[in-house]
C-alpha cells in the first residue's frame, strides 16, 4: 500500500510539472511594438515655479499610448526630466502613472528639478520624455523628448528665520522672494547664519515664519531690543535704529558680510 501512495505522489508531481511546462510553453512573449508619443509639453514650454503656487497645475503631460504584442497587460509609464542635452545619461523621475496623461503640480514639478540638480531661480533647460515598461522590469520604450524652460523656486527650511529691511537685498517686502532666508547652521539647535550684503545706514529685522506670499509674515520677529534685553552681545557694528520698531541698523560699509545669531553664547557678531 505505501508504495502504491508513493507512485501515486510521483505522478502527480510529474504532471504538475508537465502543466507547468506547457503552460510556460504557450504563454504568448510579450515584446516592444511602439513607444509611446509625448504630445505636450513641447519646446516652447516655459515656466517661473514659486512657493506661493505650489499647488496649482505647472503644466499637463500627455502622450500617446506605448504598444506590445502578446498578451494584453497594463503598462506603466514614468515621467523623466534630465538636463538638455545629457541625452538622458542621468535621468530623474518626475511621477509614474497607468494613464496616458498627467498632471504635474508646480510642487512636484519643482521637487523634481531642485533633486535633480537644476540651478534655483534661474532658468533651467529641461529635456523631458515618457518611459513605457509592462511590470515592474519588462524592456523598456522611451518617447521622443521636447526641451522645455522651468526655472525652480528654493525650497527653505522649516527651521529657517527671515530677514527683511531695507538693509537686505531684498528691502521691506516680502513680494517675489525678496526676503532672505536665515537658515540654522548644519548640525545645530540653535545657531543662525547667512552670508548677506548689507546696505549700510539702513535697517532690518529678523521674523521667525514666512506664509510665502507677497504679504509675507509680519507677526512673531525679533528686533534690536528683544536680544538687548536678554544680554546678548551684539556686534558694534549694529545698533538700535531708534525707528520706533527698535529695528537692527547697520553701521559698517556696504558690502557682504557673514551675519550670526548663536542663541547658545548669546552673541551677534558680523564677520
Amino acid at each position: 500500500m505505501k508504495n502504491i501512495y508513493k507512485i501515486l505522489i510521483a505522478f502527480i508531481g510529474v504532471l504538475a510539472v508537465s502543466c507547468n511546462a506547457d503552460d510556460v510553453e504557450e504563454r504568448p512573449v510579450i515584446e516592444p511594438a511602439t513607444a509611446p508619443v509625448l504630445l505636450n509639453p513641447k519646446s516652447d514650454f516655459t515656466i517661473v515655479l514659486s512657493k506661493e503656487t505650489e499647488n496649482e497645475v505647472a503644466t499637463t503631460v500627455v502622450w500617446d499610448n506605448a504598444a506590445y504584442t502578446g498578451m494584453q497587460t497594463v503598462v506603466n509609464y514614468t515621467v523623466e526630466i534630465a538636463k538638455a542635452g545629457t541625452k538622458f545619461a542621468a535621468p530623474i523621475t518626475v511621477t509614474n502613472t497607468t494613464e496616458k496623461f498627467v498632471a504635474l503640480t508646480v510642487s512636484e514639478l519643482n521637487s523634481a528639478l531642485v533633486n535633480g540638480g537644476f540651478v534655483e531661480k534661474e532658468a533651467n533647460k529641461v529635456d523631458i520624455r515618457i518611459k513605457a515598461v509592462v511590470g515592474a522590469s519588462g524592456l523598456p520604450q522611451y518617447s521622443n523628448f521636447y526641451t522645455i524652460t522651468a526655472t525652480p523656486y528654493h525650497v527653505p527650511l522649516a527651521s529657517s528665520h527671515w530677514l527683511v529691511g531695507a538693509a537686505t537685498p531684498g528691502g521691506w517686502t516680502w513680494a517675489g522672494d525678496a526676503e532672505t532666508e536665515f537658515p540654522l547652521v548644519v548640525g545645530t539647535t540653535n545657531v543662525y547664519k547667512v552670508t548677506i550684503v548689507l546696505k549700510s545706514g539702513e535697517a532690518f529685522r529678523e521674523f521667525l515664519g514666512n506664509n510665502f506670499t507677497s504679504d509675507g509674515n509680519w507677526d512673531a520677529s525679533h528686533n534690536y531690543t528683544y536680544y538687548s534685553n536678554l544680554g546678548y552681545t551684539i556686534d558694534s557694528e549694529l545698533v538700535n535704529a531708534g525707528d520706533g520698531d527698535s529695528n537692527f541698523k547697520y553701521t559698517g560699509p556696504t558690502g557682504p558680510r557673514v551675519l550670526t545669531i548663536d542663541n547658545g553664547a548669546k552673541k551677534i557678531t558680523l564677520d
